[in-house]
Formats: C-alpha cells, sequence, structure tokens
C-alpha cells in the first residue's frame, strides 16, 4: 500500500480515520468499566492516551492497530491536521485521570460522571465525526489568527519572493486571497481547489516550506485563507 503520509514520522498530519479508532476504544473501554464497576480500566485509558501524547503514535495501541492492521487492508483515508486529535487527547487523557483518581478514592459519582462524560464525547466522534476537543482546538487556533486581530496586514513583497507568486501579485489591481496550505492535507487540497474557482487569484504558502511565514502570521491550523488588498491590508477571513 502507497501512504502519503508515513503515520510514524510525518506527525504533522494524520489519517482523519485513525483517531476514530482510538475514540471508540475509549468510549467502549469506559462504558465497560462504568458498568462493571471496574475503575482501573478508567485509569489504564488515561495512561494509555497520555502515554501517547508525550511519546508518539508509536505507543498508542489504537494506533497501532490502525496504521499497522486496519489501513494496510482499507487504505489510506483522507488526511487532516494531526494538532487538534492531539487536543482532543490531551482533554480526553485528563479526564480519564480525574476520574480514576475520585473514584479511587471513594468518591465514586464523580468518577463515573467524568467517564461517561469521556465516553459520551468520544461516542459522538465516532458515530457522527463531531470531535467536541477538536473543534475547541479550532476555535482556540482561530482566536489566534485574523479573528483576534493579530493579522492585520500581510506583506505582500515578501510573500511574492518567498513563493515565487510576484506574477499573480503585481498583475493584480484589486485583492488577493492568501491561502496558508500543506501538501499532505486533504482540507487544503480542497481549499485551493475551490478557491480557484473565484474571481480573485490565489497565492498559496506551503507552510512546511515557510516556516518562517507561518509562524510570522501566528498561522496554527491549516487550510486558513485570507483576502488581502493591493496594500497589504487583510479585509476578511475567507477560509
Amino acid at each position: 500500500m502507497q501512504r502519503l503520509a508515513d503515520p510514524y514520522r510525518d506527525l504533522a498530519v494524520i489519517d482523519a480515520r485513525a483517531p476514530r479508532v482510538n475514540q471508540l476504544v475509549v468510549a467502549v473501554g469506559a462504558l465497560v468499566a462504568v458498568a462493571t464497576g471496574f475503575w482501573p480500566l478508567v485509569l489504564a485509558l488515561g495512561v494509555q492516551l497520555a502515554v501517547a501524547v508525550r511519546f508518539g503514535r508509536r505507543f498508542c495501541l489504537p494506533c497501532r492497530l490502525y496504521f499497522d492492521v486496519i489501513q494496510p487492508r482499507l487504505g489510506e483515508g483522507p488526511l487532516e491536521d494531526s494538532r487538534a486529535p492531539r487536543f482532543a487527547n490531551i482533554i480526553g487523557a485528563v479526564f480519564l485521570l480525574a476520574s480514576a483518581a475520585t473514584w479511587a478514592v471513594g468518591l465514586t459519582t464523580v468518577g463515573v460522571v467524568l467517564a461517561l462524560a469521556v465516553a459520551a464525547l468520544a461516542t459522538l466522534a465516532v458515530t457522527t465525526g463531531l470531535c467536541v476537543g477538536c473543534e475547541l482546538y479550532r476555535i482556540m487556533a482561530r482566536l489566534r489568527g485574523v479573528r483576534g486581530g493579530l493579522i492585520e496586514r500581510v506583506d505582500l513583497d515578501q510573500l511574492a519572493t518567498a513563493t515565487g507568486s510576484r506574477p499573480a501579485i503585481d498583475l493584480t489591481p484589486g485583492e488577493v486571497v492568501v491561502l496558508f496550505t500543506h501538501p499532505l492535507c486533504g482540507d487544503c487540497q480542497t481549499a485551493r481547489t475551490e478557491l480557484a474557482r473565484g474571481t480573485r487569484p490565489v497565492v498559496a504558502v506551503d507552510v512546511s516550506r515557510h516556516r518562517d511565514l507561518a509562524r510570522k502570521y501566528g498561522v496554527a491550523l491549516v487550510p486558513l485563507a485570507v483576502a488581502v488588498a493591493s496594500d497589504g491590508r487583510v479585509t476578511a477571513r475567507v477560509r
């Protein structure tokens, strides 16, 4: 099987189906723990998430199940930015460890409620694709971007020099769309195709090659697209 992204080396992106397998394991495990009253299972789930966040996917058992067993048979799914699912795992680990701790000291009701909350959110993600932790990360990322007021201008001259897009910028009297993207991001390719159908030229900035530009403009999540006037003013967030 050919992969666009190596699951253990290309850590900036992840197969979108891998987090769903992880969430399924967490949901089932948490429900079994509540049904049986066996709180050490909640502790094991929390420790597993914490270890995976700290040491990487090679130490994540559900990830190994997906990447080593399931993905080779089904093929690679769409790729997405890995930071949002990682943030969701951090939240899940905190809740599960808190559940196990309170359960262990006799605060059973608190422990059960926390475990059920994790199970409910994980089940929601598996069944609908809505990952609450991921959405929270995206909201926080947007608050650090254009909507947070941190990006007001773009240096089009620097952008043209860095990306080789000077003709598109120099020959456009009106606005251009600056799209921050990544070559392994499936949503980025979709966004680029959609934006190309518009009337404004699209200047793509590959954040894997231009990390300095990503840091300069506070790009915490891709794809991110903004409309930029000829004088460099950011007039709107496009995507």
